[in-house]
């Protein structure tokens, strides 16, 4: 039986199976070339990984479609006005019988992975590309489709916009609360008792508990969500039993210190578990709010203390818990930590209620392509 090339979900205007092309028939693919003999200037360059650099030059001047020809293969992006790509980026132009738009989002829909040419870094040819039938409908029906995804894309970019705008406002908020520039009141109108200084160490102590029998789950330190179990994430380093052994205790509300990598602050714990010891593991021997100190350990002003203090290494920097013990740390008023932290985790829920709408909104568009496209 003859396949019907007509889509599940469908404007009522149009009506009739939609005709099946090879691309290189539809459009033409050009190659990214090397962008280094060119000068600084307001032209964006474009490679796999989305935009590199600005030049005074461009490859091209319209809308196009990238799609990866090394590295990311998988991930097609629209492209619009005057631009340049590097060679791991083609594009598309000299469209005939069909709309960049319309192309961009049929693309989308594409396994581009079956189409994969090697065995280690990802690649595609311009003639593997060229060879991929694709199911076209009237030019007015591609408008249409491609004119409903696009607002479905303009509601994702204004709540990533939103959800950026959020992120920096906190930013700019912990830097002025952890510097003392703004300072809230008590409930009846009074100023909170002046800031304690202390040392790390007045704090936290080092904790290095390993009497678990390996029976407690291992968790993974991550910069985005803190100290959380490896069964959460894609962890794909095998630990032996003899390793698991040797970890250490983390408790709810521990902060966690890498030795070797300290770049983005000191990591909170939300469970209970054991990690490698190649952390440092900080537990209050003080009455504290964790949510006041996790936040004061990311701002940059502190990362950027303790980095001044770091031991260096044939391979990077170490950092140890005397360097750590002997940095300075806020103490305020208990009722006064609290308030900071109120205040702080309720910008991170509406940053999370952002979250939340914009993958709602990109789980409807991949419905939405699965449907309107054959």
């Amino acid at each position: 039986m003859e396949k019907q090339l007509h889509p599940k979900l469908r404007f009522p205007d149009f009506q009739g199976d939609w005709e099946s092309k090879m691309i290189a028939e539809v459009l033409t693919i050009g190659s990214g070339k090397d962008y280094k003999h060119l000068k600084n200037g307001k032209i964006p360059v474009y490679g796999t990984g989305g935009l590199m650099t600005y030049v005074d030059n461009y490859i091209y001047d319209g809308d196009s479609v990238g799609i990866g020809r090394k590295g990311t293969i998988d991930k097609p992006v629209y492209l619009s006005g005057k631009f340049w790509t590097v060679d791991t980026l083609f594009y598309t132009h000299k469209f005939k019988d069909c709309t960049p738009r319309f192309i961009f989002n049929l693309f989308l829909n594409i396994n581009w992975k079956l189409y994969n040419e090697a065995s280690g870094v990802p690649s595609l040819s311009k003639a593997t590309i060229e060879r991929i039938k694709i199911n076209l409908p009237s030019l007015p029906e591609q408008q249409k489709i491609a004119d409903y995804l696009t607002t479905i894309d303009k509601k994702i970019e204004l709540l990533e916009e939103k959800k950026t705008e959020l992120s920096r406002y906190k930013k700019a908020m912990m830097q002025k609360l952890f510097a003392q520039e703004i300072r809230f009141k008590d409930e009846n109108g009074n100023d909170y008792p002046e800031w304690e200084i202390l040392k790390g160490g007045e704090i936290f102590k080092s904790h290095t508990d390993k009497n678990h029998n390996g029976d407690l789950e291992v968790l993974a330190i991550t910069q985005e969500h803190g100290a959380i179990p490896r069964s959460m994430i894609d962890y794909k380093v095998q630990v032996s039993n003899d390793s698991v052994n040797n970890y250490k205790i983390v408790e709810k509300d521990d902060f966690i210190i890498s030795l070797r990598s300290f770049q983005g602050g000191i990591e909170h714990s939300n469970y209970v578990g054991i990690c490698s010891p190649a952390y440092i593991i900080l537990r209050s021997v003080k009455t504290i709010n964790p949510m006041f100190y996790k936040s004061f350990f990311k701002t940059r002003n502190y990362i950027n203390e303790l980095n001044r203090t770091l031991e260096g290494i044939r391979d990077g920097k170490m950092i140890s818990y005397s360097n750590f013990a002997k940095s300075k740390i806020p103490y305020p008023s208990l009722p006064e930590q609290q308030k900071i932290a109120d205040f702080l985790s309720a910008i991170d829920d509406n940053i999370t209620k952002v979250e939340e709408q914009i993958k709602e909104t990109q789980n409807f568009k991949k419905a939405m392509l699965q449907q309107m496209f054959v």
